[in-house]
């Protein structure tokens, strides 16, 4: 014990001196959780191999509380991970140690900072150790009590709770205060503890700052006392600014740091800092994953000459591929007997898990299977992603390997309605960095993009048409990241039609018509809408005179954007017809042609364009 308040000495001493050497940061909201965090990693209960933190069998630590960085860096260095000076570099360009946690520090499980989504990344990691891996690691999970407002937390309670994961530990730094004065519940632990009981979770209610107390707490998790099957939250009552008598429960110093005299003045405070001393972790037991080699399924085949709905075909894919990519896992928002995610959790039912009506929470949890190394397909309504909006972008910071697949696409959803139809969603995907968009239009190609999907380590989203549509490709056709496919071209083409999912049918039709009158018309399926098939998309704009886009997805951020984008380099012209009306309830084709997407309403575009040239 004597160790470990010497430990906490010296962790509050790097808080405040690496984030007034940086001149800006977070050290109160760091310094309420020392004496927690310092217990749990240097008390014998953390299992950790410092040398390998790909080790399988290590415990995972997420700091959902993201601004105590310094905190998280400061253990780090005190567990001889991290060397001091370079715990001074906090925040500076080029550093490792960035003002949030990131992947640029290795011991970083996932980007944290963005508040409400350590414990669904966590329920993620928790699930993976229980049911697929079948290791007994702990995943903890540093909360601030600023964060529990976040309704995608108590998402991931109720669907710990569903799961019976014993294995993950909450912990919430109730130190009152938040960024602009007293949190809701305040101190009142005795609310924390009732709500987390309510949620299935086992609450345990220490003072914070009691490293005995703290230290009964973390013993009795380690030597498995508490209730089985339930997650277990401790809720430690703290205060903010701890260890420094002028920072201590005190309000407007939020985001703020030291002055060097202040540093110095605080340092008085703390007493005799030993910067040689260094905490040790426990080693985990050498254990592996448990071995996984799924048989082939027999699948009914899908015929591949009959109209079928694309959204079928995905999950045909999933049950398809499953034996070659053993690692796959596949979430879905209780809908998956319209996303058809349902076929491979019929065959494959211990590699599917329910996430329910619940989808900031589900990207949560497929961020926390991607870091241990599985490989998610996610999928709802595509209108649906727009809620974990959030929770898909900060994937992209944690380098998360992550598929979403979104059905009911467009207004050629029909009587649904404009709420449900996914509208938004290829702009939501083309704005996240690296991301890959398809947008296949019959259930041959589909089913051959989740392929690709699988084997492209990223983000990928693809969108499935809910009707059945015609097959246009043979089964052997391929439709690789970046490719496109032109159906229809000649010599002496006028224009080229440039179209995915729905309206790619609408384009072929509009291609007869044309053609009946005359006029020649290109027509590219832009399957991949990003990347997208710059080397075609230019070879059209010199060979034909102008080019027009028709996507079933409003104007702004959707195919229009990516044709533009791929050439704004070329003097050519540009054309796009998108949902740009407020959409209605009604059949698929009464909708196609109130928002002119339609086959007459691309005839009469290309008509009216090339009058004019």
């Amino acid at each position: 014990m004597e160790k470990l308040t010497s430990l906490a000495r010296l962790i509050r001493y790097y808080c405040i001196s690496s984030t007034t050497q940086a001149g800006s940061g977070h050290p109160t909201s760091s310094l309420s959780a020392v004496d927690i965090m310092t217990v749990l990693m240097f008390g014998g209960m953390f299992r950790f191999n410092i040398k390998n933190p790909k080790t399988p069998n290590n415990d995972r630590l997420i700091f959902s509380k993201g601004h105590a960085s310094p905190l998280f860096y400061s253990l780090w260095t005190v567990a001889g991970a991290l060397p001091e000076k370079e715990l001074m570099t906090l925040r500076t360009f080029g550093s490792p140690i960035e003002g949030h946690p990131t992947m640029a520090f290795p011991f970083t499980e996932v980007a944290t900072g963005s508040l409400g989504q350590g414990l669904s990344v966590g329920v993620g990691m928790a699930l993976n150790a229980k049911y697929l891996d079948k290791l007994p690691y702990k995943i903890y999970v540093l909360l601030g009590d600023s964060e529990m407002a976040e309704g995608s937390n108590w998402e991931a309670m109720q669907i710990a709770s569903h799961y019976k994961l014993d294995n993950l530990v909450g912990i919430i730094d109730v130190n009152r205060l938040g960024q602009r004065g007293e949190t809701m519940q305040g101190h009142d632990v005795s609310d924390y503890k009732a709500k987390v009981a309510a949620f299935g979770w086992h609450p345990i209610v220490i003072d914070g700052h009691d490293m005995s107390e703290i230290e009964a707490a973390f013993n009795t998790i380690h030597n498995g006392s508490t209730p089985d099957n339930k997650p277990i939250m401790v809720i430690a009552k703290t205060l903010k600014g701890k260890g420094v008598s002028f920072l201590e429960n005190q309000e407007d110093w939020h985001g703020k740091t030291l002055k060097p005299p202040e540093a110095e003045k605080a340092y008085e405070e703390l007493g005799d800092i030993d910067t040689t001393l260094r905490g040790d972790i426990v080693l985990p037991k050498n254990q592996k994953p448990a071995v996984y080699n799924p048989k082939p399924a027999f699948v009914e085949e899908d015929s591949y000459k009959e109209p079928l709905a694309p959204r079928k075909a995905y999950g045909h894919a999933l049950v398809h591929l499953h034996d070659t990519y053993p690692d796959m896992v596949v979430l879905d928002a209780e809908v998956s007997n319209s996303t058809y995610a349902a076929k491979f959790k019929d065959v494959y039912p211990k590699r599917f898990f329910e996430m329910f009506i619940a989808e900031q929470n589900m990207v949560g949890v497929a961020a926390g299977l991607s870091a241990r190394g599985k490989i998610p397909f996610v999928s709802t309504f595509a209108s649906f992603f727009t809620r974990a909006v959030d929770q898909i972008r900060v994937s992209q910071y944690s380098q998360s390997n992550i598929n979403f697949v979104g059905s009911h696409v467009g207004v050629s959803i029909g009587e649904d309605g404009p709420t449900q139809m996914g509208l938004e969603d290829i702009a939501i995907f083309r704005a996240i960095l690296g991301s890959v968009v398809l947008s296949p239009a019959d259930h041959i190609s589909s089913e051959k993009c989740v392929e690709e999907m699988i084997k492209h380590a990223g983000i990928c989203y693809m969108r499935t048409v809910r009707m059945d549509t015609e097959p246009l490709y043979e089964p052997n056709e391929e439709f690789p990241i970046g490719g496109s496919k032109t159906l229809r071209e000649s010599d002496n083409d006028d224009m080229t039609i440039i179209a995915t999912g729905v309206t790619l049918y609408e384009a072929l039709k509009a291609y007869d018509q044309l053609t009946k009158k005359g006029v020649h018309i290109r027509v590219v399926d832009a399957y991949s809408i990003k990347p997208i098939d710059t080397k075609t998309l230019q070879k059209a704009a010199v060979e034909t005179r102008a080019l027009l886009t028709v996507e079933d997805h409003f104007a702004d951020g959707g195919l229009g954007g990516a044709v533009r984008k791929a050439l704004s380099d070329r003097p050519v012209r540009v054309h796009s017809l998108a949902v740009e009306k407020m959409p209605k309830s009604g059949k698929p084709a009464e909708l196609l042609d109130y928002e002119e997407i339609s086959a007459p309403y691309i005839v009469k575009k290309v008509t009216a364009v090339l009058k004019t040239m």
